[in-house]
């Protein structure tokens, strides 16, 4: 899962500290342009980077296809660095070398941050239109920071995620939502039915790798909408957050899809989910703690109706 410009804004001091991995990397090795990055499986976003004495195009907030980024040789799994003082130098980069010629890279170092729990972050690298030496104290310094920048991204993860699934936890939705209240939208709250008849027939491992699975449908489900946020609550509660207009046969198109996912189990597990729905106008008036109050309330009708449905408030 990459993590997005949205969700680091939010980290306490992220534009302070990348700034600082930038500025004691620079100390290391002063003669390189370093770039710090955050990646997916598909691209890779510019977060920070320093002084550009090259001819390299560089810009915050610059995405690059992975295809294109040497960063798709990082190995996520060894963390080890990977070197090249002169691209042009026999490494068998075959039609890659064109593609670094074209920007005007002619020596790179790149080195894998990840979370303490081994997903990927992003990368910290030194690129030059030069040829370059990179010494192994000086490699070894900057994995340092990279360890040590690891170890803050993890703080900053766990205050805002859920440790059980990875969604977002309730206090990234009340930051989230105070960011966006402006903009109008609504929210889903959903809550599993017949999860307590699961977790006593399967037993409470089973119980989690089910939330884990709700999660994952969720996360598909809001797929490519920036302006969608699935979190859990609590339980088996979990909540989507659309910040964004849209009409009432909209939002119930989209519950129905919803229910339909949730309602499909490999296990066969004898499961389905009921959907709260609660719309809030623009103009940031709305308070969280009362739109959730409404949502729950619709929730309990749709609980009322029969399980599996939707309900508005």
């Amino acid at each position: 899962m990459m993590v997005t410009f949205q969700e680091l804004e939010m980290y306490k001091n992220f534009d302070e500290l990348a700034e600082d991995v930038i500025d004691l990397a620079k100390e290391i090795l002063p003669d390189q342009l370093f770039y710090l990055s955050s990646i997916s499986e598909a691209q890779q976003i510019i977060l920070k980077h320093s002084v550009n004495n090259t001819t390299i195009p560089m810009a915050e907030g610059l995405v690059l296809d992975m295809d294109n980024s040497l960063c798709n040789r990082l190995d996520f799994q060894t963390k080890q660095p990977v070197v090249y003082e002169d691209v042009k130098d026999g490494h068998g980069l075959g039609a890659f070398e064109d593609k670094l010629e074209a920007v005007n890279v002619r020596s790179y170092l790149g080195l894998p941050i990840s979370f303490v729990n081994g997903d990927r972050f992003g990368t910290l690298c030194a690129v030059n239109d030069k040829t370059s030496q990179f010494d192994a104290r000086s490699i070894t310094l900057l994995q340092r920071v990279v360890r040590i920048f690891s170890y803050y991204l993890e703080l900053e993860r766990f205050a805002y995620r859920d440790s059980l699934t990875d969604l977002y936890n309730r206090h990234y939705l009340s930051r989230f939502f105070e960011a966006h209240s402006e903009t109008g939208g609504a929210v889903f709250y959903l809550d599993l039915d017949g999860f307590k008849k699961v977790n006593d027939h399967y037993g409470h491992e089973t119980g989690d790798v089910v939330l884990k699975e709700v999660a994952s449908k969720l996360e598909q489900f809001i797929e490519g909408d920036a302006d969608a946020l699935a979190a859990r609550l609590g339980g088996d509660e979990f909540l989507i957050c659309f910040a964004k207009p849209a009409s009432a046969v909209e939002l119930g198109e989209s519950a129905a899809r919803l229910l339909a996912s949730l309602s499909q189990w490999e296990a066969n597990y004898p499961l389905s989910a009921s959907i709260g729905i609660a719309q809030y106008p623009a103009g940031g008036n709305q308070d969280l703690k009362e739109l959730l109050r409404q949502a729950d309330q619709a929730l309990y009708g749709a609980k009322k109706s029969g399980k599996n449905c939707y309900s508005f408030y």
